[in-house]
């Protein structure tokens, strides 16, 4: 299939409204209660080689809602060949379950046959872009729809980068056809530890190829963050959800939560905050450049210290 086709099956993806992650915790409640939830996320490995008791789930949840795959194994920026073991299962999934769009990361996760289980950063330069681009091709050809790929957390910026995440996603989606995930607490998090605006990168993105939002809650230490989905979204990432909602027109939104998770209605009504932001008046609600405060109130970074001393001698 021609890039244009997948361009026009991205475009034609629908607004699912507001949705959880879908967590074993829950299981049971939802089967129970079936919650007023617009739609479901799964992490697709947690499906692709299980049956039981989770596969059941699974299709029960999938009879009332609808259901998203999202992958954390794809690995599309490894320089190790497309692992088509790992494909073929999830394409044989997603024929089963009928997702609305299956997604992965911006990422490496393993080379040499290892998997890391970490969503690795890629360099973002022209050689590494064309690798990636060749690769989602051959992935979407594979699995003859297209993908859906999200913007990574990162804590360190690679000394051979040369293109701006903003610019690398949208030249990688303008090439391949492909959609994108925006998670809005990622680009906190990278703006923060890579010290750029993360207002711009929002701006700056191709907000046509956005058909989905995630939203999720951080650990701050002071000169760094890490991406933890452990609690409550803060402030800042709201804000900043509001102007993606208003860049995009409002697309699928979705709020994952995936240690020290609490009860389904405590992660229900953190979701519903999301309503509060949803507003169509952009120029009374553009967060301020200097969103991303810093915590000793100085410009400069101190991890940013630490990685440039390290990247001279191990990234090269």
């Amino acid at each position: 299939m021609k890039k244009n086709e997948y361009s026009s099956q991205v475009k034609d993806l629908p607004n699912l409204g507001l949705g959880l992650g879908l967590r074993s915790e829950h299981f049971n409640h939802i089967l129970e209660e079936l919650p007023q939830v617009d739609w479901f996320e799964i992490i697709s490995e947690n499906f692709m080689d299980s049956g039981g008791r989770p596969r059941y789930v699974l299709d029960q949840i999938a009879a009332h809602y609808p259901v998203v795959m999202h992958g954390v194994s794809l690995s599309i920026g490894s320089t190790d060949p497309l692992n088509y073991d790992y494909l073929k299962r999830l394409r044989q999934l997603a024929k089963e379950i009928n997702p609305k769009w299956v997604s992965d990361h911006l990422c490496w996760t393993g080379v040499l046959g290892m998997n890391s289980h970490d969503l690795l950063p890629v360099v973002l330069n022209e050689e590494s872009l064309r690798h990636i681009i060749d690769r989602i091709r051959k992935v979407q050809d594979y699995l003859e729809r297209p993908l859906v790929i999200e913007n990574p957390s990162t804590y360190l910026t690679f000394k051979d980068s040369t293109i701006h995440e903003w610019d690398f996603l949208r030249y990688m989606a303008e090439e391949t056809g492909c959609g994108l995930l925006l998670d809005v607490n990622n680009v906190y998090v990278s703006a923060f530890n890579n010290e750029f605006d993360p207002v711009t990168y929002i701006e700056e993105l191709p907000h046509d190829r956005i058909v989905q939002m995630h939203l999720a809650g951080h650990q701050h230490n002071g000169n760094h963050i890490v991406d933890t989905h452990d609690r409550e979204v803060v402030d800042e990432v709201w804000e900043l959800f509001r102007l993606a909602w208003q860049k995009t027109k409002g697309v699928s939104t979705l709020l994952e939560w995936d240690g020290n998770i609490p009860s389904f209605d405590v992660c229900h009504q953190e979701l519903l905050k999301a309503t509060q932001y949803m507003s169509a008046l952009e120029q009374e609600h553009t967060p301020s450049t200097s969103m991303v405060q810093r915590a000793d109130g100085d410009v400069s970074n101190p991890i940013n210290f630490m990685v440039n001393s390290v990247t001279k001698e191990f990234i090269n």
